[in-house]
């Protein structure tokens, strides 16, 4: 999670709370995690990056939802809000409200110092439970440029090893090539300056 939980409540009261809320919170098995703000250099990440699945996308029967809409993993409980959530054919929604999606089919994550170990273990973890996902990308932007590690799923259901195993899918290894094209053409965002 981004912090420490700072209170337990049920369901219904986190709905509640977060639809009202001017910042985001995660939720899990009765606990509630406030989200970090997302930097400059996060956001613009982010917004290149949603400009370049609109083009791939448009036509394609697909959605994007850019950091607002929530997604629910019922496996673990998990209540989440991914930078960038994708869905292919008919968007599922928990309720009425249309702010929980139940079937991404891509999650994007952007890397921060704060969230990578999140995002690279439990949050992937949560994510992979899902059965309509068919793609967990993760952005690093580092000062050595970009590292992009897709996790795409297998014809049998599962996904690859995580980053840094020896032996990657084909795959994964074509969804790196192309994931890396479009960002680094897409997203004109300078190497960090050292201090």
């Amino acid at each position: 999670m981004s912090a420490e939980p700072h209170s337990r409540i049920s369901l219904e009261d986190y709905l509640a709370a977060e639809r009202q809320a001017e910042t985001k919170s995660e939720y899990l098995k009765g606990e509630v995690f406030a989200m970090s703000g997302a930097s400059r250099q996060h956001n613009l990440i982010v917004w290149n990056l949603s400009g370049a699945l609109y083009s791939q996308l448009r036509g394609r029967g697909c959605e994007a939802y850019v950091g607002d809409v929530r997604v629910h993993i019922p496996a673990t409980g998990l209540y989440t809000y991914p930078d960038i959530a994708v869905v292919c054919g008919e968007p599922r929604f928990e309720d009425g409200e249309l702010d929980t999606l139940l079937n991404p089919t891509l999650l994007i994550e952007v890397l921060s110092p704060s969230t990578e170990g999140y995002d690279r273990g439990k949050k992937a973890a949560h994510y992979r439970t899902l059965d309509s996902l068919r793609e967990y990308v993760l952005v690093s932007r580092k000062r050595s440029g970009w590292s992009c590690s897709p996790a795409r799923k297998t014809a049998t259901g599962s996904f690859p090893k995580p980053a840094g195993s020896k032996r990657r899918s084909p795959s994964a290894r074509l969804a790196a090539r192309c994931t890396w094209r479009m960002y680094t053409s897409v997203c004109p965002v300078p190497p960090l300056k050292a201090r």
